[in-house]
């Protein structure tokens, strides 16, 4: 029984001039790079989505991780933290640019509080893939 050879055809890669302001707008705001590709459902439902998220962990005072050193499972948990709150963009930086800290205490609330602020980081990089993946075609 003979096999058809499949060959894997790489697709080239979209020019950076096509994607990259859809990208940045859309982690400077979320929901941005939506709104800037005429998707504007998609985009308000991505800027509420990450700003109530947002704004519920802020309520229940989540502490904002800060990178720190030790060993591998603290340093992956910190700096992985840390990058989901520069993922939220404007909102972290006007966040931290008021002053809010908030010590890292034991407690439920906090504990979800710190949670909903990691997950509207991670909910706007997913975002800005899919802004990536309009802008470049690859879905429409």
């Amino acid at each position: 029984m003979a096999e058809t050879a499949r060959t894997a055809v790489a697709e080239p890669a979209a020019p950076i001039t096509t994607w990259i302001v859809p990208v940045l707008l859309g982690w400077l705001v979320p929901g941005g790079g939506h709104f800037y590709l005429k998707r504007t459902g998609r985009g308000a439902l991505i800027l509420v989505c990450v700003v109530l998220m947002f704004v519920l962990g802020l309520l229940m005072r989540g502490p904002f991780f800060q990178p720190q050193s030790g060993d591998l499972l603290t340093m992956l948990i910190y700096y992985g933290g840390f990058f989901a709150h520069i993922a939220t963009g404007a909102l972290y930086f006007i966040t931290v640019a008021l002053g809010y800290t908030q010590p890292d205490v034991a407690g439920h609330v906090h504990d979800y509080g710190a949670k909903f602020l990691v997950g509207a980081g991670m909910l706007n990089v997913l975002a800005m893939v899919d802004a990536y993946e309009i802008a470049t075609g690859k879905k429409s």
